[in-house]
């Protein structure tokens, strides 16, 4: 694995691979001190062209808790607001010796350009491009769900284990949301059965061919096909104009509909996560009540996010470095 651009691009055993070794990550984030020696000496370049705080930062704790070199880069106040061109930036960055570069762009396919046209050597990984994909996210999403759902929490009982048989919804804003691409690649590759539930108006064109279900009945899915884990999406108003834009009559409508409250909460299965990759529109998609619930496990899928890219950034960097081993490291 050279890039980490798709969860489209994975096999079920490259994807169970990194599972496991986020569980392996996870599990040195517990000692008095976390840092690992493993990518000393290399350099991870974070390339953000939109806001973000909780993948930046992610990836950044990520990169320096193996002891790489960190470098944030915010298009805003540099010379991509005067107008430099990916191409420029990116061989700049190459001319830095940047090993790694963790980019998150509004053009979708903009790490794909990156990855394929020669402008830098190094590894790259899509954190995130237009509403395409952001397979990271998936990824600490998958893993999120095996630590509860699947065998014992213990990370022997998981290890190899992919998400076979697990029921999976995801509600809401499916039109703009690349979380929601990225996890239908990746849950439909790792077995799990997914269901998308949203108002036809957002559902993107041509997603006929997608590996799921789709549904516009929030209450018949729960109460049919009683999913294991039910992700809600955050609603992208910032890409509607006028708050809906036509895409829903009201916010109190959409929040009748496919906002998960207390009510629908009680209907799931008792074993069932509440999960929402974030930032919250608490009482639009959901409620206060399932947002704080123990069931909930947003707060923890963050937590997760550092032990994931850790281990995204070992697989593309580290296992380069002739007698390097994570087990070695963790010593």
């Amino acid at each position: 694995m050279k890039h980490l651009l798709s969860t489209a691009d994975l096999s079920r055993d490259e994807a169970v691979l990194i599972l496991d070794t986020a569980a392996q990550m996870a599990a040195t984030q517990e000692r008095a001190i976390k840092k690992l020696p493993t990518l000393r000496g290399r350099t991870v370049v974070n390339l953000f062209y939109e806001d973000s705080t909780r993948t930046r930062i992610s990836f950044e704790t990520a990169a320096k808790r193996l002891s790489a070199d960190v470098i944030n880069f915010s298009a805003k106040g540099s010379s991509v607001s005067k107008g430099e061109s990916l191409k420029d930036t990116a061989l700049t960055l190459q001319a830095m010796g940047a090993d790694a570069v963790v980019i998150r762009h509004p053009a979708s396919g903009a790490p794909h350009t990156l990855a394929t046209s020669g402008w830098t050597q190094g590894a790259v990984l899509n954190a995130g491009d237009g509403t395409h994909q952001h397979p990271t996210q998936a990824l600490l999403d998958a893993y999120t769900m095996r630590c509860h759902l699947v065998g014992d929490s213990g990370t022997a009982e998981v290890t190899g284990r992919d998400l076979a048989g697990l029921r999976v919804a995801i509600v809401g804003d499916v039109l703009h949301s690349r979380v929601a691409r990225s996890n239908v690649d990746l849950l439909h590759t790792l077995g799990a059965d997914v269901t998308l539930v949203a108002p036809p108006t957002l559902l993107p064109v041509g997603i006929g061919p997608w590996p799921c279900r789709v549904s516009y009945d929030l209450d018949a899915v729960i109460a049919d096909e009683r999913p294991d884990a039910i992700m809600m999406l955050r609603v992208q108003r910032e890409r509607m104009s006028n708050a809906g834009g036509g895409f829903f009559p009201s916010a109190v409508e959409y929040t009748r509909r496919y906002g998960l409250d207390g009510r629908r909460m009680a209907r799931l299965p008792d074993h069932a996560i509440v999960m929402h990759p974030g930032p919250m529109n608490r009482g639009l998609e959901i409620s206060a009540t399932a947002a704080d619930s123990p069931r909930a496990v947003i707060v923890e899928q963050v937590a997760n996010g550092v032990a994931v890219r850790m281990a995204a950034l070992y697989l593309l960097l580290a296992q380069e470095t002739p007698g390097s081993t994570l087990q070695e490291d963790a010593r």
